[in-house]
């Protein structure tokens, strides 16, 4: 059996035929713009023929792949680039900012590919040599994209095109590509999603509670309580995984769903308001405001405006 060396493999050049191969592919399967359902569970394609200036926006957890264009995120004082040549690892469910470069004649098309912790886990019981690290797991991330990712992208890519072949090769590929990231240099803060009673394991168990409940009120010591720290302990862990305190991380969720509402299903300021947990319209419209720079009206339809869909 062949057997995989955990060193990472040679970084793709520039001028690599595999990314003009994965653009080709991107651009005939993201047939619209913004965030784009596949045949596949989980993986979505992402595609912007325009300049999307540095905003809000929230991601789950995964893996994304940018063939063509690129991504700016910024998250505190923290600035990552993802493009043609380096891939994303999200490892929790993190709102930040981001910037999309775009043209009509050379769009961002990129690849999404959502984590399971399960699968993560899996893995690992299965390999002789897990990835380890000293260094403290880091929720956003970036790293050079290597050629094995990048053949794993393109195959997950052209069997995306056959209802069948995405249906019975696809979660194979996945799979694939999780190992890879795991096999990467970003392999340590996958491998902390396999250990819940970490305190990076038990932030993100908030966060996923979060992000499932967040028109629930919530406190500090309910928080702390459900990841089991004291108060002081569990500021200190969240803020460091999210760069966010935990209050202003639950008006930030709040505010991002509410927006989802608005663009996608069409609802009111004052009907998206009460859906996400607020109790007076007139607070809601004064953070949403702060958040995004705009009114909830002026800020639903500039997106609507730009055809972007976000997720």
């Amino acid at each position: 059996m062949k057997r995989y060396s955990a060193t990472p493999s040679k970084p793709v050049e520039i001028t690599a035929a595999s990314p003009g191969r994965m653009a080709s592919l991107l651009n005939q399967l993201a047939l619209g713009e913004g965030f784009l359902p596949s045949r596949l569970p989980g993986v979505t394609l992402m595609r912007s023929t325009i300049h999307i200036p540095r905003s809000p926006i929230t991601y789950e957890p995964g893996i994304v792949i940018f063939a063509q264009g690129r991504k700016i995120g910024h998250l505190g004082n923290q600035r990552f680039v993802y493009d043609a040549n380096h891939y994303l690892v999200l490892t929790v469910p993190l709102p930040f900012e981001c910037e999309t470069i775009g043209t009509p004649n050379c769009p961002a098309l990129g690849l999404f590919v959502g984590l399971s912790p399960t699968l993560v886990t899996e893995l690992i019981m299965q390999m002789e040599q897990p990835p380890r690290s000293d260094d403290q797991p880091r929720a956003i991330e970036v790293t050079a994209l290597d050629e094995g990712l990048s053949g794993a992208a393109i195959r997950l890519l052209e069997c995306l095109r056959s209802a069948d072949d995405a249906r019975i090769l696809g979660p194979q590929l996945v799979r694939e590509i999780t190992y890879r990231v795991l096999r990467g240099k970003l392999g340590a803060n996958l491998r902390a999603l396999a250990a819940p009673q970490s305190h990076f394991g038990q932030i993100n168990r908030v966060l996923n509670r979060i992000h499932a409940d967040y028109a629930q009120p919530y406190d500090m010591k309910t928080l702390a309580r459900e990841a089991g720290m004291s108060v002081s302990t569990f500021h200190a862990h969240f803020k460091a995984v999210t760069a966010s305190p935990p209050l202003q991380y639950v008006k930030a969720i709040r505010l991002h769903k509410a927006r989802l509402l608005m663009v996608n299903d069409g609802v009111n300021a004052a009907q998206a308001a009460v859906s996400v947990g607020y109790e007076s319209a007139s607070q809601f419209s004064r953070e949403f405001k702060r958040h995004f720079g705009d009114s909830p009206a002026v800020a639903a339809e500039r997106l609507r405006a730009n055809l972007v869909t976000l997720a």
